[in-house]
């Protein structure tokens, strides 16, 4: 199928597409996208985010769009403009930087240090064969992008941390890369050095959710906000740990 196509959607899809919606209006959808849903364009013959939006076309086929991705294996708020103005205000947004993302990750061996934090390392591309890695740049190479991640812990002991992260700028894999810059890659995290098993368990996957997204309405009422629950995989492994799951209060 190529990507141009409208996917066939079976009614499982739609239902389950419709299951992940944090909160809708009319210009715009936040979805709550699980882990192993690529965002969109995947080289697996499976249906993506964006796929699956079709199931909210209306009659002429306009359906909502993307304004941002995330990674395949991250999970949480993801926010669509349900319209082509709001997308394009949204999008315009975006590239302003108005938009607020809170994520968490656990990490290892441990917190960071300092517990709390910047890291501002920028940034270049690499392609390996047919897969493409950011590595940290060398001090004046022209290729960098410039990249900024405000960290800080909320829950720590001896093997791993839960560590709230807020990307001032938004490289591929940014986060990832920033933390193991500073030797706490994000457990599951096999391209960029995370540990595999935590607790005696096998990490199930990247342990990162984007928990928060602020952004400013394109109907000019202000910023909302829009948070995700902590997953289940996710509060496993943090129990598997010995850490906390920050629950019950809001995540700034």
């Amino acid at each position: 199928m190529k990507r141009t196509d409208r996917p066939i959607l079976s009614a499982e899809d739609v239902a389950w597409v419709r299951a992940m919606v944090l909160a809708e209006d009319a210009d715009v959808i936040a979805f709550d996208k699980p882990a192993g849903l690529s965002s969109q364009g995947g080289r697996i013959q499976a249906h993506t985010l964006d796929d699956l939006m079709w199931a909210f076309a209306k009659s002429n086929g306009n359906r909502p769009r993307l304004i941002h991705r995330l990674d395949r294996d991250t999970s949480g708020v993801i926010l669509t403009g349900r319209t082509q103005p709001a997308a394009s205000y949204l999008g315009k947004a975006v590239q302003a930087r108005k938009l607020r993302k809170t994520y968490l990750a656990i990490v290892a061996p441990g917190a960071p240090e300092p517990r709390s934090g910047e890291v501002d390392a920028p940034l270049r591309r690499e392609e390996i064969g047919r897969e493409s890695y950011m590595r940290v740049a060398a001090a004046g190479d022209p290729e960098a992008q410039s990249a900024r991640t405000l960290y800080r812990t909320l829950a720590a002991n001896d093997d791993a941390a839960l560590v709230e992260l807020n990307p001032v700028t938004g490289r591929m894999h940014q986060l990832r890369v920033h933390l193991a810059s500073i030797g706490r890659p994000i457990v599951g995290d096999a391209r960029y050095g995370g540990a595999l098993t935590l607790g005696g368990r096998s990490a199930p996957r990247l342990m990162l959710h984007a928990r928060q997204l602020a952004f400013p309405h394109p109907d000019g009422s202000g910023m909302k906000t829009v948070s995700a629950p902590i997953p289940a995989d996710m509060a496993t492994v943090l129990t598997s740990a010995g850490l906390a799951e920050p629950e019950g209060r809001p995540v700034r």
